[in-house]
Order: structure tokens, then sequence, then C-alpha cells
């Protein structure tokens, strides 16, 4: 049953039920009426995934200037200093907020917090629950939407984001609202909006292989982008080094933490190989480890690296990393006894939606938060644990600035015309849907993926423009499904990311393509794709 009527209003609708949109609604809900959207359960984001924890400022032995150096060198030259800053800066007190509604963090003593470290920070700075911290944090946080009596509503996914161009509405272009197709009944409600936060997470679905549940389908940053909103940056995917390699295990994330607690990297042979890639060895900064597994592999024909825990005592194992140990003993694999097999895979969206840092995009009404954001703090490569602290960090200050805008006043709100399905026909042929997302998830892991030249792009370039072609007929041919729906924001995202790194003509960061091996500073600046720019 749709439990949203077919026309509705809010003040605030929150595209997304991760960190950063749940923190959003907590800030915003006492300024206004708050509905959150989630694509399936309401617990099922890549939030609740996140293993190693939250980066921030709380050993005696760390400061902001040196989160902040981390952060910036992670970024390759390419982060918003702005964002880094405010970041870092505010970390602290997000934190403590955390812990406020009941997150349970690891202590070593009553008064001060485990910290572990990961690759790219000079410190001990990562607070977590174990290794389930996001499940940990996603708990509390819908917990406390819970007790503020929040709506949320499963099974829904925005279709469009609605302008007042689209709506027919003279004056400046502004967000609306969104259409909204239940996953259920097909029913296709229209939601207006004061704000419209997209908080709908990343893409990492767009590659055939990554540590991303099956709800990263870049919805927020392919709506944003047929919207008109400035996207940046989309070169910059993210490949986590380390997910664990086994025919059965689907998309399981071996943490970042392992390494930093000790785990070295082995390749078939069983030589420890990172110390020929870079002096940080396995503590080196995500796209370097990425980069020389896939180097090693390749080099020896293997069909994957190992993390080797064994030197380490079991109980150490069992107590920080229980659901870890537990996963891969499933698996056949006892970590205490062998070494993980271990595999890269797509897994953080570094560009997105341009935001200034309140979150609001290039246009007005329309915010986003957490990963579909670009907001600076991640340049050209994510700094390991940063991203639940930004969910965190944004989240409130957009919220306090979406709230300051309601308050300002903006009349009734405009009426939104009912979606119109036009002589679209009961969907026949699924088997399309499903050939052309396998095919697109194909191109993008054989030719845009960790190493990249200018003529795989172009080929992928061409086969994408093709699927997209094909994928518009049918989406105004047939009725929607949610399968079409996420199909088609596949398919914008893959062309963004394949465009961004074809301007780009130099390596930097997560972006390494081997006719430009080497950084150029006249590339010191962000990749940026408007509306148009893919015809």
């Amino acid at each position: 049953m749709n439990a949203l009527s077919e026309r509705e209003h809010v003040d605030f609708l929150v595209l997304g039920g991760g960190v950063a949109g749940l923190t959003f609604a907590l800030e915003a809900a006492s300024h206004g009426s708050v509905l959150v959207l989630t694509k399936r359960q309401r617990s099922e984001g890549s939030t609740q995934y996140a293993q190693g924890g939250v980066a921030s400022v709380l050993g005696p032995d760390d400061d902001f200037d040196l989160h902040i150096q981390d952060t910036l060198v992670a970024g390759a030259g390419l982060c918003r200093r702005e964002a880094v800053e405010v970041t870092v800066r505010e970390g602290p007190d997000r934190i403590r907020w955390l812990m406020s509604l009941g997150v349970e963090l690891d202590r070593e003593a009553p008064d001060r917090l485990h910290l572990t470290r990961e690759g790219g920070h000079s410190r001990r700075r990562v607070a977590h629950a174990k290794d389930t911290t996001g499940r940990e944090i996603e708990r509390a946080l819908l917990a406390a939407c819970d007790a503020r009596g929040i709506r949320i509503e499963e099974d829904h996914l925005a279709v469009d984001l609605v302008t007042s161009g689209k709506a027919g509405i003279g004056g400046p272009s502004r967000v609306l609202g969104a259409y909204v197709l239940h996953r259920d009944t097909g029913v296709v409600s229209t939601i207006s909006a004061g704000a419209t936060i997209l908080a709908t997470g990343g893409s990492g679905k767009v590659y055939l292989y990554t540590s991303n549940p099956d709800v990263a389908t870049g919805d927020g940053v392919a709506m944003a982008y047929r919207a008109g909103a400035t996207v940046a940056n989309m070169e910059f995917f993210q490949f986590h080094p380390t997910c664990l390699f086994h025919p059965q295990a689907k998309s399981f994330l071996i943490s970042e933490a392992l390494r930093g607690e000790g785990g070295i990297l082995r390749n078939a042979a069983g030589e420890a190989f990172m110390v020929r890639y870079d002096p940080r060895k396995e503590l080196a900064p995500r796209d370097v480890v990425a980069r020389s597994i896939d180097a090693e592999m390749k080099k020896r024909g293997d069909d994957c690296a190992f993390l080797d825990m064994t030197h380490l005592p079991k109980s150490f194992l069992l107590e920080h990393f229980p659901h870890i140990y537990a996963t891969c003993k499933e698996f056949g694999i006892d970590m205490a006894a062998q070494p993980i097999p271990v595999v890269p895979a797509a897994h953080y969206q570094c560009g997105g939606v341009v935001t200034d840092l309140v979150g609001r995009t290039s246009i007005p009404r329309l915010y986003a938060i957490g990963e579909v954001s670009c907001t600076g703090l991640h340049g050209a490569n994510r700094l390991a644990s940063n991203s639940l602290l930004e969910g965190l960090v944004f989240g409130r200050r957009a919220a306090l600035r979406a709230a300051d805008e309601l308050s300002e006043g903006s009349g009734p709100p405009p009426h939104i015309p009912d979606w119109n399905p036009g002589a679209a026909l009961a969907p026949e042929e699924g088997v399309v849907v499903a050939h052309n997302w396998d095919e697109l998830r194909r191109v993008m892991w054989n030719y845009v993926g960790i190493v990249r030249t200018q003529k795989r792009l172009e080929r992928a370039r061409t086969r994408i423009s093709m699927l997209r072609n094909e994928i518009r007929d049918y989406y105004w041919q047939y009725n929607l499904t949610p399968d079409l729906v996420e199909l088609r924001n596949l398919a914008d995202v893959g062309m963004l990311i394949v465009e961004c790194a074809r301007q780009r003509k130099e390596s930097r960061g997560l972006h390494y393509i081997l006719d430009y091996p080497k950084s150029d500073d006249r590339w010191l600046r962000d990749t940026l794709i408007t509306r148009g720019d893919l015809e």
C-alpha cells in the first residue's frame, strides 16, 4: 500500500535515509514538516555498511591542522580548503552529538574513546563501534527520528526533480519538489516542498564490482544534472583496495582499519609488495593502494591479492573485527590462520552535485549533502573515514540554512502538475533493461576503471551514448519500474564519469590515465559539467 498520497506538500523533502539525510531531518524537524523517503527498507543504504569509523580530532596527540593537512594531501591538490577546515573543526562536536543520541563507540577507558588509524592519517583519529560503525550510527539516528516523530516512508524512489520551468512557473529557476515512484504499487506521487534535499548517496552500482549496496545507483546526481544543476569531478571515483574475493561473497568490504592495525598485503607468492610502490606501504592513501594492487595482479596474472593478519593474535582480531572475522569464516576463511583474498572494487564517488558550505546547489531550493554532493572536501581522493564525518557536518549546516530560507517566506506553495504517463504501455521486455544494465556496468569496469586510456574512454562514450538512447526510448514508451528508473540514472552517471575523465588531460588522485601519467598544475581546477554538455 502506498503510504504517500498522490499529492503532498512538506517544508523539507529529504531523499535518502543515511547519515546525511537523517542528520538533516533531526536538525530541521523543529523548523517545519519533514518527509524522508528511502528507496528500500529505511536502514538500507551505504551508511549501515560503513565499517571503519568516523575520523575526527579526538586524541591528545592530534590537532585540527594535522587532520586538515592529511585531508589536503590525500585530495591531491583539489580539495577546497574552506570545506576541509569547516569539516575538521566541526567534527568533534558532531561526534559528541552522535554520542548524545546513544551511539555506542568503543572506548579504551571510561573517559577515552578507542581510536584507530587508517591509510593517509598521521594519527590515530578514527572513532568506531567495532567494525560495524555505520550500522550503529544508522540505528541511533533512526531511533532519534522515531522519538521525534519524523516521518520516514520506505520503498519510494524519486523519478525526477520538478523545477519551476518544468512546472510552467515564471521567475528564476528553482526546485519545487519531486515526482516519486512507489516501488510496489507503481503509483507516482507529486511532492512539493519548500526545500528538496538530495541525500541519495553514491553510484557504485555503475561498476561491475563494487562495495556499495544495490541502492547506490547515482539517482541524486542524475536528477540534479537533468534539472540543470552543476556537477563536478565525477572522474574521481574511489576504488576501495580491499573487497573480499570469493565467488559467493557479494560486495563485502574488508575495512581499511585492518591495514591500520598492521595488515600486510601480499601477492599469490606470499611477497609483501607494497614496499615497491610507496614508502607508506599499506598505509598509503586508497588511490595508491588500489593502483598498486591492480598493477601487481596484472603484472603477475593473479586473480587477487591477499591481506595477511595472521601475525596478530586471534583474540585481538575477534575483539576489534568481529563482523569481518565472522563473515570471512562463513566463506571458509579463518583470517587468524590464513590471508584474506582481496580485490579493489568501486567504493566512493568523490565528485557530485556542486554545493557551497551550507549544502546549496546551483539551483535555488535544492540542497545536496553526503556522498551525492561535491563540497570540495575530498578533492581528487577521499581520505579514509571522512565520509561519515562529512554527512554529519553538512547535514547540520544544510538544515540550518534551509530553515532560515523557509523562515524568510516565499508565499503559498506553487502548484506542480501531476505526473503524466502519456501513452506509456505496461513493460513487456524486462530483458532489455537487464541486458542494458549489465552491459553498462561491464563497459564502465573495463574502460573507465582504476587505470584508463583516451581510447578506452572514447569507446565507453560511444557505447554509453547508444545505451542512453535505447534507455530513453524505452523510458518514454513504457510505464515506470524501479529498475528502469535506476538504469536511466546509472546511464547518465556513467556518461558524466566518462565525460569528466575525457576532459582531464593529466593523472591526479583517483584519475590515472596512461596517456597523461603525470599531474599537471594547469589542471588544478574542478571539472564542471552542466545540462547539455553530454549531448
